[in-house]
């Protein structure tokens, strides 16, 4: 089973619209297996975006993501990278597809409501950083079978 990292960024929260935003992802068959409401710290928020250090949009991002509390989850599921990415939809929310998170819910791509790991191994590094091995609960759901072959 694939893990990914998605945060309901701090739109979303203040939006009020964190319940929606689970709720598409949960509808998809994805698992939760951590979740936390919290307040990003800025050693947290650097981290995370390091790999856009020294681009002329690093700043805004951390000043951004620690502005307002956040939903980080750490769901689990087959191509759960993928599977998350389709249901989130496009970066650029005015490209994003009707049906998608993005598509249905946001305008912009500064206030685009949520991420997204972008491959399996940022999955695999992303749930690391923001979640301790014991906050996470890979558990069976009765509706494994009708939502995962083989299972």
């Amino acid at each position: 089973m694939e893990r990914t990292l998605i945060i309901v960024k701090p739109d979303g929260v203040q939006r009020g619209l964190t319940g929606e935003i689970i709720r598409r992802f949960e509808a998809r068959g994805l698992r939760i297996i951590g979740m936390k409401f919290m307040q990003v710290s800025r050693e947290l928020a650097e981290k995370h975006y390091e790999i856009h250090k020294g681009k002329p949009f690093y700043d805004g991002l951390v000043q951004y993501i620690t502005s307002s509390p956040v939903v980080a989850l750490a769901l689990e599921g087959t191509n759960a990278v993928a599977a998350a990415r389709m249901t989130i939809g496009s970066t650029k929310s005015h490209e994003a597809a009707a049906g998608t998170i993005r598509g249905d819910l946001a305008l912009e791509v500064g206030r685009n409501l949520v991420h997204g790991s972008d491959s399996v191994e940022n999955g695999q590094k992303e749930v690391a950083l923001w979640f301790n091995d014991s906050e996470l609960i890979s558990w069976p759901r009765n509706t494994d079978p009708w939502i995962f072959e083989g299972r």
